[in-house]
Formats: C-alpha cells, structure tokens, sequence
C-alpha cells in the first residue's frame, strides 16, 4: 500500500504507478524521487470517494439474473442461455414489440440490466467493478447514476435503429447492422458508455491531470476500446456491437458536455444533477413496472414445460437406436431379415446429440451389417423359414453384446445431460 496515496503498489515494485512515491520495499541507497504532491492529493481525493451506486447497480443485474433462471426453471442448462420466452418477458429489445401496436416503450430501460447466461453476466460484472468505480469517484454518484442510464439507453437506441436486413450484406456491414430482429439485452452499452466518459475526460482535461493519472484515463483507454471492437468483430454474429458503439459514443458526448468537479473542492452538487439523477431512476423503476405489468406467466409456464430441443434431439436417437437393437436381435435369434434397409435408413437419419452417439451408431449398424450378410449366406431363401435358424458366428454376437453395455454406459450418462429423466 502506498504511504502517500493509498493506491495498491505490485511486488518488486520500487514507486507507485499513481503518484510516483518510492515504495516501501526500495532500497535506501536508492535516489528518493520527488513526489508530486498535486498527484497524491488527487489521488487521495479519488479514492476516498464512495462509489455505491456502482454497487447498488451491480447487485440488481444479478438480482433480475436470478429472477430470470428462476422463471427458467432454476435448471443447469438455463444458466448456459436462457429461453427466448423468458428473455422477451423481462424486456429484451426487440424491434417488433416496441414499435407494435401495443408500443412497448420500456425494451429501451430494460435490456441494461438482463443478460442471457451466466458467462455474460460475469463478464458485464467485472467490467462494471473494474471502470464503473472510476466514472462514479470522479464525477460523484449523481452524474454517475445519469450517465448509466442515458448510455445505457443510448445503446439500445442504436441496436434499435440497426436491424436492418437490406443493409447487412457483408462482414463488415454485419459489423453493425443486423439482418434478423432477436431478442438484445446486457449492460455491455452502458459500460461502454462509461469508458467513453474516461476516455473523453481523460483528453478534455489532459492539461489539469495530475501525471499519475494521465496514463489510465484519454488515450489510455484506447487500447481497452479497440480489443472490444475487435472482439465484437469476429463475434459479430451474436454480439451487438451497434449497442456498444452507441454507449460509446454517448457517453463521450455526455463527457465533453458535462462539467467537472476537481476531487478535493468543496462545492455542493447543482439541485439540478440531483433532480436528474432522481427521474433516471425513476425511468428505470417506471420501465420494470410495465415489465411487471406485462409479464406473461402462463406463457413462461408453457415455455418451460415443453420439452429442450437437445433433450428431444435426445430422445429421438434412444429410439431409433432401440428399433435397431430390436432387428438385431430379431436377426440373430430368427434370421428375421426384413425391414432391415428402412431401419438402418431411419437410424442414419436421426440426429445424434453427441460424437460418441454417431461413433455407437456407426458401429451397431456395422454389426447389423455383418449379421444380415451372415444370416443371409446362412438361410439363402427367406421366403422358407427353418424351424432352427441355423447359429451365426458366435464373435458376431459376442460384439453385439459388448457394444450394447457401452451403450448403456453411454445411454445413463447422457439421460442426465440431456434432462431426459429428473
């Protein structure tokens, strides 16, 4: 911990990266660099700022996240993504609901605070710890909380005037516009819109910033800027990067307009920041009760009871193997050679939820294969049915049977995976 401004100073470090201060662990015989005091009372000023609402912001993302796995069924598969039924209730963008009839206005508020998985959450979390503590110490709760809002809206708005088919024709311009109007939410427009603030703030009073300071805000933030973008690019299928550059951009234009109070000056906030500050909040609170007062429970009900497409996927290769199984039998214990051909048709067309699905029906065809040639060779006229079908080759058999307990092993496994049985 730094002795001058209280900034975390790594191991093996001589001088704080804040302030400039020699650091404990420096050697006495080591010149003593002089301190910018200006440095460490700004940094003092900064760090000494509470920084709440960046909190009380955090904790209702993940409060409407468990809201929405709740409605989700509370299950495993939800956290990896959750329905498309459950997203439209708690207010994702989507273009048709808002310009429709019905006018859903609040699919601007909402998105900023649901997310459709855990990893997405996580992420957006991190993120608002690491830069919303900054935007928040530097301008003071009340700005802070406007800018969220607004940024966070801005994005939506630009997500909103982006789905446009005729336009995303190629890598590039799918970029940004969207050929397909799917549910959009995160709070990834609003962190954006933050970073905005600092990069804007860091150049609009480059000239006032202590040195310590100058080298995390500006143009210190532009390489956190590009590797988003750059991420967002190859991601472009799924992210929606028309909602991070309009928090970006709206937030750096909330930055060049907006005044700044030195940290360490004492002067009452403006009535007219804390009025502001007051109808954001409202906003969101007016847009979660339309939320509320829309939500379609029985809908999510349904939504939830039908059955997974992966479990169905599932379900459908167990009984296409199961007929499989049947003819093999059939095979071996009757020389039943008939319908052979459409059970190994339907088995081949039936999809497989996993590698090791197609790898075990690839071989029981295999050994359906090599017990109908040997059937055949064995009883050359199938209209004449022995009353002793004569033996198959005993290996033949034998392989069946040790292929069917990898089966089983295989089979008890994924009925856990796919939530075929509870």
């Amino acid at each position: 911990m730094c002795r001058s401004c209280g900034a975390i100073v790594g191991a093996g470090q001589t001088q704080c990266a804040v302030c400039g201060a020699p650091s404990a662990t420096q050697p006495t015989t080591a010149p003593a660099r002089q301190v910018d005091r200006e440095t460490v009372r700004f940094a003092r000023a900064v760090l000494n700022r509470p920084y709440k609402f960046t909190i009380i912001f955090l904790m209702a993302n993940i409060f409407v996240f468990l809201l929405m796995w709740e409605s989700s069924g509370l299950t495993t598969n939800a956290l990896a993504g959750f329905p498309e039924e459950v997203l439209v209730a708690y207010g994702a963008k989507l273009n048709f609901r808002i310009a429709g009839p019905n006018y859903e206005w609040w699919r601007f508020i909402a998105p900023m605070f649901i997310h459709v998985n855990l990893i997405h959450l996580l992420v957006n979390m991190y993120s608002l710890l690491m830069v919303g503590p900054f935007v928040e110490k530097l301008y003071g709760s009340a700005k802070f909380v406007v800018f969220w809002i607004l940024t966070g809206i801005g994005g939506v708005v630009a997500s909103y005037l982006t789905v446009r088919p005729q336009l995303a024709t190629n890598a590039f311009a799918r970029f940004i516009f969207k050929a397909e109007d799917v549910p959009s939410a995160g709070a990834s427009g609003a962190l954006f819109g933050l970073v905005g603030v600092l990069f804007v703030f860091g150049i609009k009073f480059r000239r006032e910033l202590p040195e310590g300071f100058k080298r995390a805000f500006g143009t210190g933030m532009l390489p956190i800027i590009f590797i988003n973008l750059f991420i967002g690019f190859l991601g472009r299928g799924f992210i929606d990067n028309a909602a991070h550059l309009g928090g970006l951009l709206s937030g750096a234009a909330l930055a060049v307009a907006v005044d700044y109070q030195r940290p360490g000056v004492r002067r009452a906030i403006t009535g007219a920041w804390r009025v502001m500050q007051i109808l954001s909040l409202a906003i969101v609170l007016v847009g979660f009760y339309e939320v509320a007062r829309s939500f379609n429970r029985p809908a999510l009900e349904a939504a939830r009871a039908a059955p997974d497409p992966n479990t169905l996927i599932f379900l459908n290769y167990a009984n296409a193997m199961s007929q499989v199984q049947e003819k093999v039998v059939a095979v071996i214990h009757k020389n039943d050679l008939t319908g052979v051909r459409e059970i190994t048709d339907h088995a081949q067309q039936a999809p497989a939820p996993d590698a090791r699905a197609v790898e075990l029906r690839d071989q029981l065809l295999a050994i359906l294969a090599k017990l109908y040639d040997a059937a055949a060779k064995a009883n050359p006229s199938p209209n004449q049915e022995p009353d002793r079908p004569p033996p198959l080759d005993p290996k033949l058999v034998n392989e069946f049977y040790d292929w069917r307990k990898a089966y089983d092993e295989w089979l008890k496994r994924a009925a856990k995976t796919y939530n075929a049985v509870r």
